[in-house]
């Protein structure tokens, strides 16, 4: 049995010690945003925050999350969509297919937690995530605009 913290509230789980965290929030808690990409934590599709964190879950066995840390997916990052990152992501038109851009949101908004004025080069290092449509410059937009502070998408 597995006690996570997952958007503040305490989960129990029955699963295997070294089920990939992905497959804990898929699977069994129905947190279907986290994707499956390549399973080997190299395109960032399954990025969750724990304690703040971006990481890939697919990576991370259940066992090796504590009940005291923090983890975040993209259904808790903002439910109602308020989140900066999620603002500038729409107002920019950010994805194409969408795949991989929950994993990208949440890449972006520890991002701006850890750096709330990264660089280009701050951003190209940081963002390691792949997006097979190739919106990395819009990527990079957004997380310039949601960086700025500007009123996204306010009522005028």
């Amino acid at each position: 049995m597995a006690t996570l913290s997952i958007n503040g509230a305490i989960r129990e789980v029955e699963v295997e010690p070294e089920t990939p965290l992905l497959w804990v929030l898929r699977e069994q808690l129905g947190l279907t945003g986290t994707k499956y990409g390549c399973g080997i934590a190299q395109c960032g599709a399954c990025t969750v925050h724990i304690d703040g964190l971006a990481v890939r879950s697919c990576a991370v066995p259940v066992s090796s999350v504590t009940a005291e840390q923090k983890i975040t997916t993209i259904e808790g990052l903002s439910p109602d969509g308020s989140h900066p990152v999620q603002k500038a992501w729409l107002a920019l038109d950010v994805p194409q297919c969408g795949f991989c851009q929950c994993g990208m949101v949440m890449a972006a908004a520890a991002l701006l937690k850890a750096n709330p004025h990264p660089t280009d080069a701050d951003i190209d290092a940081e963002i390691t995530n792949i997006c097979r449509c190739g919106t990395y410059n819009r990527v990079r937009e957004a997380i310039k605009t949601a960086a700025s502070g500007s009123q996204i998408g306010s009522a005028s």
